[in-house]
């Protein structure tokens, strides 16, 4: 059985806001049911102290019309091809000696400041982490809201201090076959691969999560440090990052390679574009029950945030 301490910037479970309480539809409501009133409730935001480095809830990305999934829809349905094809898989087999502490990330390729730094050590240099509620939308046609902890990625690459010539980001997971039974049965070419344009890379979504509810992140969804890209579905956002370099060549993404009819580069939610085996216009959401499904938005509802990364280009043919 895997035991996971707990990180210096991580909430103890004690601290954790309960998930019925994070559940309220309005911030006043929620303050109100933690004690928090008169002054207080006009004059700070909700703050988890924890070894100097809080974790707080970032109002700018909490929508009150987004419903949160329930934590245990988000850590038990999890598409992880490193331990495993099924949905239910990587729970059971990220779990089973995989080892995410001590873990180190290294910064390398066209940058003034390259580094490699351990996972806790990187969060603290961050400032600790926040949380921001995000929908997460899978190319399978499901969606999930998932509230993130973790920090933004913009921060990394600014102390990382891109060159001139940096042009895209490329990240790199793990290389673990002997706790990794998929890696064993060589399902994907790996590592797995991601990237991102360098200006994407630094748009204020584009985040590094370390946790989901105040909680560690668990092994199956990513731990210890994830990339999340909202607007892009899912499989942009790499799981267990052991490299991040920026270079100045658009780097293959792992899905990209093994089949570039369905999987571009760009991967952006984009509800006119059907994937070649099925329509993209709706989705399943998870925990929704029977008939539980919705439309889809464009960039997966964060066009304003995002639209103009994309300006003139055919969306069609930069899928």
């Amino acid at each position: 059985m895997l035991i996971r301490s707990p990180k210096a910037w991580e909430l103890p479970e004690s601290a954790v806001t309960p998930e019925n309480l994070y559940h309220l539809s309005k911030r006043r409501d929620f303050l109100r049911a933690l004690g928090v009133t008169g002054f207080a409730l006009a004059a700070r935001d909700v703050v988890a102290a924890t070894a100097g480095f809080p974790t707080r809830v970032n109002p700018a990305y909490r929508d009150p019309a987004l419903k949160p999934t329930p934590y245990e829809f988000i850590t038990s349905y999890n598409n992880f091809f490193e331990f495993g094809t099924d949905k239910a898989e990587p729970k059971i087999n990220a779990n089973k000696g995989w080892q995410t502490e001590p873990w180190t990330v290294e910064i390398a390729g066209l940058v003034r400041n390259p580094f490699k730094i351990e996972a806790n050590d990187l969060v603290m240099k961050m400032g600790g982490a926040e949380q921001r509620v995000y929908r997460l939308r899978c190319v399978e046609a499901w969606s999930m809201v998932v509230p993130w902890d973790g920090f933004e990625l913009s921060k990394l690459i600014a102390l990382a201090d891109p060159k001139a010539e940096a042009k895209y980001v490329k990240f790199t997971t793990f290389v673990d076959p002997k706790n990794a039974p998929g890696q064993r049965a060589g399902n994907l070419d790996y590592p797995y691969v991601e990237g991102l344009r360098l200006d994407e890379a630094m748009n204020e979504l584009a985040f590094i999560a370390t946790g989901i509810y105040g909680k560690p992140i668990p092994n199956q969804n990513g731990a210890p440090l994830r990339l999340v890209v909202p607007w892009k579905y899912g499989f942009k956002s790499i799981k267990s990052i052991v490299k991040i370099e920026l270079t100045d060549k658009q780097p293959k993404n792992t899905w990209q390679v093994l089949q570039s009819s369905e999987y571009g580069f760009y991967a952006n939610v984009n509800p006119t574009v059907d994937h070649p085996r099925w329509t993209q216009a709706s989705e399943r959401v998870i925990g929704g029950g029977i008939g539980g499904r919705q439309k889809t938005l464009m960039f997966n509802g964060y066009e304003k945030q995002v639209a103009a990364l994309y300006a003139g280009m055919d969306l069609r043919k930069n899928y």
